[in-house]
């Protein structure tokens, strides 16, 4: 049985909230994925610790805490790309991440080489 797209959405919110558990040391307060054509765009709301925040509250401190949380997510790329490809059987053609300090959500964008749903045509 081929799994549908909320499934997938959810599988693959699933892992990336253990990864961030795993990789990070803390995971977020919500994670919701959403398929869309040959992307999947992740949400992940409250990553943000109460220290970053409070560092976040000047110019110099935001762009040291974007630099530093778009690091980590880099550096767990491969772990990333072995998620996607477990979850969609596409791989990761690119990962676009952003972070707001102000509201402490990250949205990633992953690329996908194929069409989320590629594998469940017949």
């Amino acid at each position: 049985m081929k799994a549908t797209r909320g499934q997938l959405e959810l599988a693959l919110s699933t892992k990336i909230t253990q990864w961030e558990k795993d990789y990070l040391g803390r995971g977020s307060v919500s994670c919701k994925c959403d398929l869309i054509r040959d992307m999947a765009i992740v949400t992940l709301d409250g990553i943000l610790t109460k220290a970053e925040m409070e560092l976040s509250k000047d110019r110099s401190g935001r762009e040291q805490t974007k630099k530093f949380r778009n690091d980590l997510v880099e550096s767990g790329r491969h772990d990333l790309e072995q998620m996607v490809y477990e979850i969609l059987q596409t791989s990761l053609v690119s990962i676009h991440t952003d972070i707001s300090t102000k509201t402490g959500e990250r949205v990633i964008v992953f690329k996908l080489s194929d069409p989320w749903d590629h594998a469940q045509k017949d």
